[in-house]
């Protein structure tokens, strides 16, 4: 039953242009192992205004229930501009199903990004001296309060460690997060900071690759952290990381290829990743995504969410992906 359902949805897709996508929770195929795919938000504005959520799923539960039934992933970015709190990762628990995983987007103080100063909580707020909270952005954090925002991060996530549904943890460094020593200790002190939690590295200066890519790669294997592995705008100043793995699971972000919007400081997020793959494009990328060796699971996440461009992207991958995996299967 649920094959010929899949068929059928297929059939329909197909003679659907790309902007008349029809979403259905009862045709949707399961994602095989070892690829998780998803998107990077399930809540950016531009996606409710799009037509993938029908129009009973009025609330944030409704929300999230629809969208774990087509995808088994989803990574929270939300987490980077305000630390996360415990309700509503119990919330995000208990609303998913038992196989789906969330990724945490790191808060932005943890990666040596500045913070909105409104958003900092009182227990943050009250180890920061009065002149700095009068600024619109904070980021030289002391240690201690890199330490409070640490342990409340990490605190937060309790409900999805507890529900086994704490997939990786994405620290993104920023562009002057360069290749030396002192930014080796510091990973390893985030390291330290998430013991337990499995974490995802994402360079963002090429000094982490080229002549010294295979310290980089030696040194994330050692300590068992995964290697981001990107699909960016082809631009001097962003890095290409190799697609490889670094540890049993590896971590795939595609960002879309707008390298116009990428580099206007003015543009909302929603607009830098302004970009719609095409199917070509997507193949090539499921490919690479297929030649990640050593890892037992693949995240694969579409960052370009504008609209309802990352679901459909991510529902193309995730069919090709499940096709060559049933395919190759005896």
């Amino acid at each position: 039953m649920q094959r010929r359902r899949v068929a059928r949805w297929r059939r329909r897709r197909r003679r659907q242009p790309p902007d008349r996508l029809v979403w259905s929770s009862t045709v949707v195929a399961q994602t095989c192992p070892p690829y998780r795919v998803g998107t990077a938000s399930w809540t950016d504005p531009t996606l409710l205004k799009a037509g993938f959520y029908p129009p009973s799923a009025k609330g944030a539960e409704a929300r999230l229930r629809f969208y774990a039934e087509h995808f088994d992933t989803v990574e929270v970015d939300s987490t980077y501009y305000a630390l996360p709190n415990e309700r509503n990762a119990a919330l995000w628990a208990e609303r998913t199903p038992d196989n789906f995983r969330f990724s945490i987007k790191a808060f932005a103080l943890l990666t040596q990004h500045q913070a909105d100063t409104r958003a900092l909580p009182q227990p943050v707020r009250e180890l920061i001296p009065k002149p700095a909270l009068q600024e619109a952005r904070f980021g030289q954090p002391t240690p201690e309060v890199l330490q409070r925002c640490f342990e409340m991060f990490r605190s937060a996530l309790r409900p999805l460690r507890q529900a086994d549904k704490l997939g990786c943890i994405l620290f993104q460094f920023p562009p002057w997060f360069t290749a030396r020593a002192s930014n080796e200790e510091y990973i390893d002190y985030c390291r330290e900071r998430m013991r337990g939690d499995r974490l995802a590295i994402e360079f963002r200066h090429a000094s982490w690759f080229g002549d010294r890519m295979q310290r980089t790669l030696d040194f994330l294997a050692g300590r068992q952290l995964a290697l981001v592995c990107l699909d960016a705008p082809d631009a001097a100043s962003i890095p290409k990381p190799p697609f490889t793995a670094t540890t049993d699971v590896a971590y795939v972000r595609f960002h879309g290829h707008n390298r116009q919007a990428w580099f206007h400081r003015s543009a909302t997020a929603a607009e830098r990743f302004k970009y719609l793959y095409s199917d070509d494009e997507l193949r090539e990328g499921a490919h690479k995504v297929r030649q990640l060796r050593g890892a037992r699971t693949a995240y694969v996440i579409f960052n370009n969410c504008y609209g309802d461009y990352g679901v459909r992207n991510a529902t193309t991958m995730k069919r090709l992906l499940v096709e060559r995996e049933s395919t190759a299967s005896p």
